[in-house]
C-alpha cells in the first residue's frame, strides 16, 4: 500500500532494514495462512503477539510513508490497545 512506485534502490533499502522490524519468525503454517494480507484481514492468533505486530507494522508504515486503510487503522489501534502501559 504505498510502494508500488518506489525505485529499485528504495525496494533494497526496505529489504536491507535492519532498524525497523519487518519481519517476524513465526511457523511456515501462520505465514502461509497470513499471506500478504494487512491486520484487518489477517491478525496473529496469539493475542498476546498483537502489540509487537501492530507496534512493528505501525513503525515500518510510518517511517515509509505507507499509506493505511481505514480498516487497517481501526485493526492497528485494537493491536497496539493490548500493550502494556
Amino acid at each position: 500500500s504505498g510502494a508500488a512506485a518506489w525505485d529499485a534502490a528504495k525496494r533494497k533499502a526496505f529489504a536491507n532494514d535492519l532498524t525497523r522490524p519487518q519481519l517476524l519468525a513465526v511457523s511456515a503454517a501462520s505465514n502461509r495462512s497470513k499471506g500478504d494480507q494487512s491486520p484487518d484481514l489477517w491478525q496473529p492468533s496469539d493475542k498476546s503477539s498483537w502489540c509487537q505486530y501492530g507496534r512493528a507494522w505501525t513503525t515500518v508504515k510510518s517511517h515509509y510513508g505507507l499509506t493505511v486503510t481505514d480498516a487497517e487503522r481501526a485493526m492497528l489501534t485494537t493491536m497496539i490497545d493490548t500493550c502494556a502501559a
